[in-house]
């Protein structure tokens, strides 16, 4: 389950730790050299405690794992996609505030 902070998820791990999870899960596409994604990072990290139990916060980082960059069609990063019950069920492409992050979360916990 959840544990309130962020998780890494790779090509080999997708599978457990996002389409089979029971919480709802915030997937952050990303890459250490992008400037917005090093913004977005920490704002993760506090919504990942602040939804401790509630919902996953996972990291894929794009360099390592362009196979699900591909999957799941991300072009541009940061791209922020919500996941439900396994599938896609929300998407927000660039660099977010904790506001706009936590209202969209919100949909997918109630």
């Amino acid at each position: 389950m959840a544990s309130g902070t962020t998780v890494e998820v790779t090509e080999v791990t997708f599978e457990t730790e996002v389409a089979k999870s029971a919480a709802p899960v915030l997937v952050d596409f990303w890459a250490p050299w992008c400037g917005p994604c090093r913004m977005v990072g920490p704002i993760l990290e506090e919504v990942a405690a602040d939804n401790g139990g509630k919902v996953k916060v996972a990291k894929v980082n794009v360099d390592e794992n362009p196979g699900l960059a591909q999957r799941f069609g991300v072009r541009g990063i940061p791209t922020l996609v919500f996941f439900k019950g396994g599938a896609e069920v929300d998407r927000v492409v660039g660099a977010a505030p904790k506001a706009q992050i936590q209202q969209r979360l919100d949909r997918l916990i109630g």
